[in-house]
């Protein structure tokens, strides 16, 4: 049992080693087994079915002849006995007849007309169920033999038929039965022929089959040989790879599909791992600044503590500023700790808003006053714009003020001595917009569509943006984001920059965003109408917008005569102090630093650190 199993198992696997291993082969060997044994099992049909329908024409055409014998037979038999019978009562054949049938010329009849044996009988005919029976007389029986040369495409057939009759002379009654038999026939000439020209005819598609399975062979295998060495590219790291577009579109539909799915996929995939790449490559310039960031207050608190464990501690004016920079220090690492906390919890989705339907104007105002001693001190003009009447938008009161306090940290940040600030918030029938507009240094449009990604602090050409940690636009927009708002900014070197934000309503009713990313929002001319209306002497900007990641050119400023004529505004000689380190609220995730950051201690570089603690150090030495 095991041999014969073994034995099959070699057999089978000698099959496979025949049979072409190459999709392109086996599809092109199946379509031409398919057409072959179509052709051949047609072939066998028709042959056999014409072998038959000649063959019963053949049977026809011999019956016909052996009529004819019989015709001419009676004739010469009938006019041989005259009144007398053919066949007495004792069925002996009448000698008249004996002889005329002797004189017929049967051979002749045999050559010419039967063309095939002959064989007439004449005696007593019996009527029976299945028909006329003939007992020949003694010498009743003549023969003759086919000896005639045949006519082209004329064959001998071993076939045989037999014509019986029960012939009426006078009173009298015969039996004639006439036989032919090995005729001259065309059946099998006609058949030879249709089997030749079916043989040409099998041949000749059989070639066409070839040429058409080759053709179709290498229109279904080319894509799919095109896909995998796509894949294969794809595999060994070439994530440009794609199927070429001549190829998607080839073979069926659904090879075609699967095609434009394939790159469809490998387009999403270079995309998701650029995206790695950028964020791998932020994440690692991020930590060595945030690393920078780390080492700067530490080395300064190492300095500070090691200089009053020394000489300076004794001096209460040394040892109080120690502290006080210590502080600062201290202070500029729970602000970096609670923007890394805070980016992490809104990206990660653990946050959760506390949507209240409160007017929005209290918040933006806290907002800016908040601000505004850091820009009294930068020498700054801030300006508030607010509706008269009260403006109802269900929004988290905290991480709204968040965001305007992050936008007017970065404004102020980036708004030189004399420049100004306008904060202007307006109502829309959809919800409400908020606009922060400055005359600062203002952002290149190359840069434009970078500036809300984590970890993007724009480019060296500025020392106040390449110096933050790139992470408060980035949760500006996430923020915004949660709310189902829209934030778009417009800037212009040397002119200034302008970040509006549009939160509708109700964030829970809002516009999911499409497969781009864009929400729904108002209209560039809805928002510019709504700001209008709050400041009427404001000149409509001719700059290009930039929506979530699309470059823009800057905007124009309102002039300051405008603002004044704002509901409320922001005078530059406001005295009110700053909060103080008990009440102060928790710094603001800015692009840098918060606004309201203190501008001594906190905020010195390491090369002042050690500048300061060097000439502290030489005034103990000479007191």
């Amino acid at each position: 049992m095991a041999e014969r199993r073994s034995f099959r198992l070699g057999r089978l696997g000698r099959l496979r080693r025949i049979v072409p291993r190459s999709f392109q082969a086996r599809l092109a060997l199946g379509f031409i087994s398919v057409t072959a044994l179509t052709l051949l099992l047609v072939s066998g049909v028709v042959v056999n079915r014409l072998d038959e329908y000649f063959r019963d024409q053949a049977q026809v055409d011999l019956a016909a002849r052996a009529r004819t014998v019989r015709d001419v037979v009676v004739g010469t038999v009938n006019r041989a006995a005259g009144v007398a019978p053919v066949v007495d009562e004792r069925g002996e054949l009448n000698p008249a007849v004996e002889a005329a049938m002797a004189t017929l010329g049967l051979q002749i009849i045999a050559d010419r007309i039967a063309q095939a044996d002959v064989e007439v009988r004449l005696g007593v005919a019996v009527l029976e169920p299945s028909g006329v029976t003939v007992i020949p007389a003694p010498t009743g029986t003549f023969r003759a033999s086919l000896s005639a040369e045949p006519a082209p495409g004329l064959r001998r057939e071993s076939t045989t038929v037999t014509v019986a009759d029960i012939v009426q002379q006078g009173p009298w009654a015969y039996g004639l039965e006439i036989t032919l038999a090995n005729p001259y026939t065309l059946r099998q000439t006609t058949i030879a022929t249709v089997t030749g020209l079916l043989v040409a005819i099998a041949f000749v598609a059989l070639g066409l089959s070839v040429v058409v399975a080759a053709i179709l062979a290498d229109r279904f295998a080319t894509p799919l040989r095109r896909l995998t060495e796509a894949a294969r590219r794809l595999a060994e790291g070439d994530l440009s790879s794609r199927v070429p577009p001549p190829y998607a579109g080839a073979g069926s539909a659904e090879i075609a599909e699967l095609a434009r799915q394939f790159n469809a996929m490998a387009a999403r995939l270079e995309e998701s791992v650029e995206i790695i790449r950028r964020d791998r490559d932020r994440s690692r310039d991020f930590l060595a600044d945030v690393s920078h960031e780390l080492r700067t207050p530490i080395a300064a608190l190492r300095t500070f503590i090691e200089l009053l464990q020394g000489p300076a501690g004794a001096d209460p004016d040394a040892r109080a500023e120690f502290l006080e920079s210590s502080r600062g220090q201290l202070e500029r690492l729970d602000w970096l700790a609670q923007n890394l906390l805070e980016l992490s919890k809104l990206e990660s989705g653990l946050l959760e808003l506390d949507l209240r339907p409160e007017d929005l104007r209290a918040c933006v105002e806290s907002a800016v006053e908040q601000a505004d001693a850091a820009a009294r001190r930068r020498g700054i003009h801030l300006g508030l714009h607010l509706p008269e009447d009260p403006l109802r938008v269900r929004h988290d009161p905290q991480r709204i003020g968040q965001v305007v306090a992050n936008l007017v940290g970065n404004a102020l940040k980036f708004t030189p001595r004399g420049g100004s600030v306008e904060v202007r918030l307006a109502p829309h029938r959809d919800g409400a917009l908020l606009e922060v507009r400055d005359t600062g240094v203002g952002i290149d449009a190359s840069e434009l569509p970078r500036i809300f990604d984590r970890f993007y602090r724009g480019t060296r050409a500025s020392e106040a943006r390449s110096s933050g940690s790139g992470l408060g636009l980035a949760i500006v927009k996430s923020i915004v984001d949660m709310h189902g708002g829209r934030i778009s900014v417009e800037s212009r070197l040397g002119v200034g920059s302008t970040f509006r934000v549009w939160l509708p309503r109700d964030p829970r009713t809002a516009v999911v965003p499409g497969a781009d990313g864009a929400l729904s929002g108002p209209p560039r001319g809805a928002l510019e109408g709504a700001l209008r209306e709050l400041a009427p002497g404001s000149p409509a900007s001719g700059s290009e917008e930039a929506e979530g990641t699309e470059g823009a050119k800057g905007a124009e400023h309102p002039a300051d005569a405008a603002a004044a004529r704002a509901d409320r505004s922001r005078p530059d000689d406001r005295t009110e102090p700053p909060p103080s380190p008990a009440t102060r609220p928790a710094p603001e995730a800015t692009d840098r630093e918060p606004a309201s950051a203190p501008a001594s201690p906190a905020n010195v570089t390491g090369d002042e650190i050690e500048e300061r603690v060097a000439k502290t150090s030489s005034s103990q030495r000479h007191r």
